[in-house]
């Protein structure tokens, strides 16, 4: 292929509906399901409000969907949420959210989720005090590689892992289910209900954190086929799916240990495991989160990098990041700036008490201002004409958007919240909001330029 051919090489839509959902499937459920009913738990009165919440969050998160349904199908766009932010609000506001996700959001995910590689993989073969560390710096390299190879190469290892993933699921469902009861009898003893409020607010931000990572499908806009029908299919199944696969791991695990057990747990599906086969499954379990951990590092460096390829094209100080290679068919500059941000990113972290946590609270509130954003553009951009002639619209709007905007807001006050509760690893969410205004500088440049 000639240097120009390699300059005006396009996005080609190359997935299917399938390989779409095993995309949102791939990020949504990653290792939170396996960390965050644990906390659910300690923060309800009973069982049925335990599931009703998980149900509802399904909900919500199937709402949000919709309104991204609406902005993907109308407006088609390698760039996501920056393309979106971009029409809704100006170049200012879309350079900002671009340089967010790039040095924070996504980059700050990614290391996040190297992490819980590098944590599951030290139970299988330890490499000393720094092992997560290194496990997770070797994560970042290997995926990134594998996405510079191509996306045809990536979308088949995503399909792989998500269906290891769904298989590993299945195999810790069925052990609560069938085989977990009769040795959990004493921890699963009826338990007074709690006085006072149903739930907690904390209950809800880890739901909702746990089926967080669907928004990405904004980013395979570009390169799906039939994208105005499929965006919307690929979603709508991805969701329903992966609502079922937490309502019945967490009927096993109430199944299993009972509230009680799973609040006083600090790893429910290993303590799940452990009863049903005992403790030789807990190097099953490390195999099934660490395939879990890497098919949402795999989806999440996938998307990140379209971002950074659409900023690449509007702004010339970032030009590099916007040339597609039409050989991969993968913005090759983006993935290579994406993965040594998220280097740097792991080697800071690992001088914390908790990487992964010190990585969470670098992201959230970032990532919670721009997600309420977006939702808003949705009320601007249906003044527009969409590029597409014949767009999806979202049911029941404004109702629909408007109850989005609202669980992002709330997310956003909930996680600056979270973030400054945690102590000596709140360091994290105040050096994210610090590179976060260093954009500041940086646009100006750009608009000078």
């Amino acid at each position: 292929m000639s240097e120009e051919q390699k300059q005006h090489a396009q996005p080609r839509a190359t997935l299917s509906v399938a390989d779409a959902v095993a995309m949102i499937v791939g990020i949504v459920i990653g290792v939170g399901i396996f960390k965050a009913p644990s906390i659910v738990a300690g923060n309800v009165s009973s069982d049925t409000v335990f599931l009703l919440l998980w149900l509802a969050g399904g909900i919500v998160s199937l709402i949000g969907a919709l309104c991204y349904a609406e902005l993907g199908s109308a407006f088609p766009h390698a760039g996501g949420e920056y393309f979106f932010l971009n029409r809704a609000y100006g170049h200012r506001l879309g350079f900002m959210f671009a340089w967010a996700r790039m040095s924070v959001i996504q980059t700050g995910a990614i290391a996040a989720i190297a992490f819980v590689v590098g944590d599951y993989a030290s139970e299988l073969w330890s490499l000393g005090p720094k092992g997560s560390a290194v496990y997770a710096a070797v994560a970042v390299i290997a995926i990134t590689l594998l996405n510079i190879a191509g996306t045809t190469q990536t979308k088949w290892v995503q399909n792989a892992l998500t269906a290891a993933l769904a298989l590993g699921i299945l195999a810790v469902i069925v052990a609560g289910l069938a085989f977990a009861p009769a040795a959990a009898a004493p921890v699963a003893e009826a338990v007074p209900a709690k006085s006072g409020p149903p739930f907690s607010g904390l209950a809800l931000i880890f739901i909702l954190l746990t089926y967080g990572g669907w928004n990405e499908a904004a980013y395979l806009t570009a390169e799906v086929r039939d994208a105005r029908r499929n965006i919307v299919r690929a979603l709508v199944y991805g969701l329903v799916a992966i609502t079922a696969l937490y309502l019945l791991l967490n009927i096993a695990y109430l199944n299993a240990l009972g509230l009680k057990g799973m609040a006083d747990s600090r790893a429910v599906a290993a303590d799940l495991v452990r009863l049903a086969f005992g403790e030789g499954g807990a190097a099953l379990l490390a195999v099934v989160v660490t395939a879990a951990a890497l098919s949402t590092l795999n989806a999440t460096v996938f998307t990140g990098a379209r971002t950074n390829y659409a900023l690449g094209q509007d702004f010339h100080i970032f030009a590099a990041l916007g040339r597609w290679d039409g050989r991969a068919n993968a913005p090759v500059n983006a993935l290579l700036v994406q993965g040594a941000i998220s280097l740097a990113l792991v080697w800071l972290a690992s001088f914390t008490k908790d990487g992964f946590e010190t990585l969470v609270a670098y992201t959230a509130p970032a990532f919670w201002l721009f997600f309420l954003l977006t939702g808003a553009s949705l009320f601007l951009l249906r003044a527009q004409a969409p590029l597409n002639p014949n767009p999806f619209r979202v049911p029941l709007f404004p109702l629909t958007p408007i109850v989005f905007c609202a669980m992002c807001a709330y997310m956003l006050w909930s996680s600056v919240g979270y973030a400054a509760s945690l102590g000596s690893s709140s360091i994290g969410a105040k050096v994210g909001i610090g590179v976060l205004l260093a954009g500041i500088p940086l646009l100006l440049l750009a608009r000078r330029r």
